[in-house]
This record gives structure tokens, C-alpha cells and sequence, in this order.
């Protein structure tokens, strides 16, 4: 009996960081080594032309995201990895899709929301994505697909516009169902108010990031005037979201460690949680797959990706009048 489909993607917009990890690549490896799907990761590049890039860095960002695939463990002999735009299917499906939008769903999507206020400026990429995302999706058959919850509305629209096609035109796609991992939410070691980002290099751990770099950001990391290490997000912001990478890194429930470091102060838990961290991250230091080999994995990956694909798009084209 065939395994459900499952798909999902990462953007290359520059280096990977600890919230890609714990909030992906983490969640994939296992899913990929549970034996109930059949998987499918790629890397999302055209997703990634939505916002200001340099073209000359692009193709490394992108083997950057299948190195990091790999250094997570990911198994291509596993998995289908691949390449979003070297199947250009992906973005036939997604005009197609264009054409039974309304715009007014689209204009509702709270990403587009945000990012549009008091802007004028913005491509209209930002406004089609989730019809990409949704094309990205549908193409492959796939009933499961792992997201976080600012994704849940995006694969929502995903499901409506399967039953859209599905009901004008007859029955062609599977309406997916989404795996909501638990997901924890990192935030900035130098304002744990702001979530970690790239845009702030200094409270933001890199999975590339040397020894030495992760241990000056923790040490470094926000934590307040006393020295109990307690989980509590309004009074104590840095030393909870420690915590929290401490867990999702090691699987020991914050409850226990607030006993293990009962009465032990920062500096014993900041040591402790540098070596989690540098233990965690060093096969994404070690992990240099040469550019020959990961082009090779992704162009194996894309012609599978590519069969699934084809034969989607026939029965689109059918479904729609179209010649083949």
C-alpha cells in the first residue's frame, strides 16, 4: 500500500538559524524516519524572489538550504529533495490557480496584511504566494503537509481552492491536511521580545555560527538582575526563552531543568546550555557536501519530483479543455 504524500519547503534568503532548525529541518528528519510518508523537502527559491536578493549569492543560498538538509539528516535515499524551480510545473499550476482566486482572499491573508500596510511598494508576488505555496502542494498529490501556525491560513486557502477546482471541474486533487508540530517560538538572546532573526545578527544563533561565536551571543544573552533560572515570560523574557531552546534541543521538560539548576545561578546554566547548543549545531558546522555532489542530489531529486508533477498536469490540462 502506497505511504501518504507529505511535502514542504525552506527559502534560501541567506544563512539558516536555530528557529529554522527547531521550527523545520528538526520536525522533517523526524517525519522522514517515522516510515508513514512519503516525503518529499524542497528548497522554495522562487518563493524567495519576493523580497530584495543578490542574484550572484542566490545559487549558493541554495545549496546552502540542501547542505543544511543534509547536515540535519535528511537521506535522499529517503526523501525526494529537490529544487522548487527546476519543476516548472509548480508555477504552470499556480496561473491556473491565479484564474480561480478571488483577489479578495488573497488581500485577507494576514502575512499580505502585514507586509503591505503603509507600503505601496511591494511586488505582487508577496500577494500571489500562497497560490504558489498552494500550487507547490497540490501538484504532488499531498495529504500531509508540516507548517507552523502562521501557515495554517495559507494551507486553509490550499484546501478551498482544491474543493473550488475539484467541484467546477471534477475531482483532481487531494485536499491536504496540515501536521502542526510543536513549535517552539525563539526569540532575540539580546531582546527576547523581538522573535530571533537574521536581521539581528547579534541575538541570533546561526547554524554556520563557529564555537566561539555561539558562546559569546549566550554568554551575552539578555537575563535580569537576579540569578534563579524559572521559567516566566513577562517577568523573566531572557532567561525563559533560554530555557526554551535548552528543551527543544535536549527533550528534558523545562520543569526539570528549573530543578537542575535550582540554587546554581546563570553562569552553570549558560555553560551548560553553550555545550547543548555546540552539540547540536556541529553537524551543520561539519556538514560539507561539495556543490558537484549536492547539485546532483537535487537534479535526481527533481526529475522524481518532476514525473509526479507531469502526470498531475496532464490531468489538469484534460480536466480544463486544454491540449496535452
Amino acid at each position: 500500500m502506497a505511504k501518504p504524500i507529505l511535502i514542504s519547503g525552506i527559502q534560501p534568503t541567506g544563512n539558516l538559524q536555530l528557529g529554522n532548525y527547531l521550527g523545520a529541518l528538526k520536525n522533517f528528519v523526524e517525519l522522514q524516519n517515522s516510515g508513514k510518508y512519503d516525503c518529499y523537502f524542497f528548497v522554495a527559491d522562487y518563493h524567495s524572489l519576493t523580497i530584495d536578493f543578490n542574484p550572484k549569492e542566490k545559487a549558493n543560498e541554495i545549496l546552502a538550504v540542501a547542505n543544511a538538509y543534509l547536515a540535519a539528516g535528511l537521506n535522499p535515499k529517503k526523501s525526494v529533495i529537490f529544487v522548487q524551480s527546476q519543476v516548472p510545473e509548480s508555477t504552470e499550476l499556480a496561473w491556473i490557480l491565479n484564474t480561480i482566486a478571488p483577489i479578495g482572499e488573497l488581500e485577507r491573508m494576514t502575512q499580505y496584511k502585514e507586509k503591505s500596510s503603509n507600503n505601496d511598494s511591494i511586488n505582487a508576488g508577496l500577494l500571489t504566494y500562497p497560490l504558489l505555496m498552494a500550487a507547490d502542494v497540490l501538484l504532488y498529490d499531498a495529504k500531509f503537509v508540516p507548517v507552523g501556525e502562521d501557515q495554517l491560513q495559507h494551507l486553509e486557502l490550499t484546501r478551498t481552492l482544491a474543493r473550488k477546482f475539484n467541484n467546477k471541474f471534477g475531482k483532481t486533487f487531494v485536499e491536504p491536511q496540515a501536521l502542526l508540530a510543536k513549535t517552539p517560538r525563539i526569540m532575540s538572546l539580546i531582546d527576547p521580545a523581538k522573535k530571533m532573526s537574521k536581521s539581528q545578527p547579534e541575538g541570533c544563533l546561526f547554524l554556520n555560527n563557529t564555537l566561539e561565536r555561539i558562546e559569546e551571543k549566550i554568554k551575552k544573552a539578555v537575563t535580569d538582575s537576579d540569578s534563579e533560572v524559572k521559567y516566566n515570560p513577562e517577568n523573566k523574557p531572557g532567561v525563559s526563552n533560554l530555557l526554551i531552546i535548552y528543551e527543544a534541543l535536549t527533550n528534558i521538560p523545562i520543569p526539570k531543568l528549573e530543578k537542575k539548576y535550582k540554587g546554581k545561578g546563570y553562569g552553570e546554566f549558560k555553560k551548560d546550555l553553550i555545550k547543548v547548543v555546540t552539540d547540536s549545531l556541529k553537524p551543520f558546522r561539519e556538514q560539507k557536501t561539495s556543490s558537484a555532489k549536492l547539485k546532483s542530489m537535487l537534479a535526481t531529486g527533481a526529475k522524481k519530483a518532476e514525473k509526479l508533477a507531469l502526470t498531475k498536469m496532464k490531468v489538469v490540462k484534460e480536466k480544463l479543455g486544454l491540449l496535452n
